[in-house]
């Protein structure tokens, strides 16, 4: 009897050794998609506020410099429709690189994530 009392005893201690295995392990995970999102979630914040006021700081430079540029070429809307094209290039630049910042986008994300 002393064989089967060792062998219960045995597999009774492996199943609490999985069941507590497997409830650390969801537990973990819980914790670290939870950082991940929260992570996620300010970088975009932080991306979305500074991307708001750069964008209103592009727009009053682009102003100042189309009517200083008009001002200088004694025609306001010439100076508009030049820096309106170099903004339109400025725009067609990373249009054109669209693929290299993806993947550089997914390798960096990769990195975080995985780890």
């Amino acid at each position: 009897m002393n064989i089967f009392e060792s062998i219960n005893e045995s597999t009774t201690n492996v199943v609490k050794s999985g069941e507590d295995y497997i409830k650390y392990t969801h537990a973990y995970y819980k914790l670290k998609i939870f950082q991940l999102l929260s992570l996620s979630f300010s970088q975009i914040i932080k991306l979305a506020l500074v991307g708001v006021f750069l964008f209103l700081g592009l727009i009053f430079l682009a102003i100042a410099a189309a009517i200083a540029l008009g001002n200088l070429l004694g025609s306001i809307s010439l100076g508009i429709l030049i820096v309106g094209l170099t903004l339109i290039l400025f725009g067609l630049i990373p249009y054109a690189l669209r693929k290299r910042i993806d993947k550089t986008i997914l390798n960096k994300f990769s990195k975080s994530f995985f780890d």
